[in-house]
């Protein structure tokens, strides 16, 4: 295996991973020509580890030659005698689109993930900090085992894939997309209707008070606000008392229809993300806003702003676009995958509706770009009284017509710290992301 010429990773028609000839008993050399860019995407070949990891391990048939769709090219490569050579996998990823999300992020810990809606496919996966593979795929046996073992000891944890598992994260106020699509489908509103807005709200069967973000009023104070309102002004109270009148049963349901409690393969393995039955009124009320015991990843809450987008069909996410031969013919394309109905199309215009108007006059402005129409939801995920909040932002772009669904998370409120949140740290990025793919400046 480890003499095979490993085939090429492809991404927009080039090859930003290949296999180098060199003059040691190994014979081919891996090569990572983005180096950090795609590392968590790619993963490594290790000689010295005798591992693989990310799309190396998950497509090593195919790359490594011995897959079995490649058995006419085995054959043919034992009749002419040539050496023996893997094939190539091309990825669904957006270069300018990862690019953005790489230089937005910069030296902040978080990730992105952008998915095309409609399809599933993703456009661009950054997990920061990152690392460069080839300190990792190196022959020098030393070396490798130096480079590894300063990353897996770093603080920062620039091994760990925070898109699609580590440790996941409380969603904060992006879940309210969840909550508001179970109000919709199942409380008979609309955006129009108006809901429970107090100051705060003592659930039953505790003394814990929630609170609208700063303590403040929803809406004009005076109680009753419209969904829409509750949701562009991202209140707490209405969504904590909507998720407690939705019920247990139905909120985890409408989880499970976007993907929680599902493993993904993409072909890369992404962790499930969490929302166990509420035990209490209480724990229901404080999960129906993002917090207590809801865990997710990025890509998770991309397939809900995903579902929202697509007038409520989640697609399967998937990062092959297609598999190859040695000489590059086709042997096998992605076709795109309905993974669920997560809402009917009238709830999904509603959501749209909802989502536009955030950015255009709510929390999300800050994500807003001039000539097109974008849809998205802030977040701020508290965690304690002495570490900043990690911050969100979930959006598509066009509104009318979506391209691109983006969902950033910044762990700690980044660079900002105390002063951040989601609405300023964290759609600024997903706006360059979205501009990036769209191509507009």
């Amino acid at each position: 295996e480890y003499g095979t010429e490993r085939g090429p990773i492809i991404v927009d028609g080039e090859s930003i991973v290949v296999s180098t000839a060199v003059d040691d008993p190994y014979k081919y050399q891996r090569e990572y020509k983005a180096g950090s860019a795609y590392a968590h995407i790619t993963g490594y070949f290790s000689t010295a580890h005798n591992s693989m990891t990310g799309i190396e391990r998950a497509e090593n048939g195919v790359l490594g030659g011995s897959d079995s769709a490649l058995t006419t090219q085995r054959i043919q490569e034992m009749i002419s005698g040539s050496h023996r050579k893997g094939g190539a996998v091309s990825l669904t990823l957006n270069p300018a689109a990862q690019k953005a999300a790489t230089e937005a992020l910069g030296n902040q810990r978080g990730a992105v993930v952008a998915v095309d809606p409609k399809t599933g496919a993703i456009l661009a996966q950054v997990s920061t900090p990152s690392y460069d593979p080839n300190q990792l795929a190196t022959h020098d046996s030393k070396a490798a085992r130096a480079a590894y073992s300063q990353l897996s000891t770093d603080k920062t944890r620039p091994l760990v894939n925070r898109a699609i598992g580590g440790d996941q994260y409380a969603p904060g106020s992006t879940f309210k997309m969840l909550t508001a699509t179970a109000m919709l489908e199942n409380s008979g509103l609309t955006p129009d209707s108006t809901v429970d807005a107090p100051n705060s709200y003592t659930p039953p069967g505790t003394s814990h008070s929630i609170q609208n973000p700063g303590e403040r009023p929803c809406g004009d104070g005076s109680g009753r606000v419209t969904l829409r309102e509750a949701f562009i002004e991202s209140c707490n109270t209405p969504f904590a008392k909507g998720g407690v009148s939705v019920g247990a049963d139905k909120m985890v349901e409408q989880g499970k229809k976007f993907g929680f409690g599902t493993t993904f393969e993409t072909p890369q393995r992404v962790l499930a993300s969490r929302f166990p039955k509420p035990g209490s009124t209480a724990a229901l009320a404080m999960d129906s806003f993002g917090q207590r015991d809801i865990r997710v990843t990025p890509l998770q809450m991309a397939m809900i702003g995903g579902g929202i987008a697509n007038d409520g069909v989640v697609m399967e996410p998937h990062v092959i676009k297609r598999t190859l031969t040695s000489d590059l013919e086709t042997v096998s394309k992605t076709k795109p995958k309905q993974f669920s109905r997560a809402m009917s199309d009238k709830t999904a215009k509603y959501m749209q509706e909802m989502m536009v108007a955030d950015v255009t006059s709510g929390t999300g402005h800050r994500a807003a770009i001039r000539g097109v129409s974008v849809a998205g939801k802030t977040g701020t995920a508290e965690i304690s009284a002495s570490t900043p909040p990690h911050v969100w932002f979930v959006g598509f772009a066009p509104a009318n017509d979506p391209k691109i669904v983006v969902a950033v998370i910044v762990e700690n409120s980044g660079n900002a710290g105390w002063n951040g949140d989601g609405g300023s740290v964290a759609a600024p990025i997903a706006r360059e992301v979205m501009k990036a793919k769209l191509g507009v400046s």
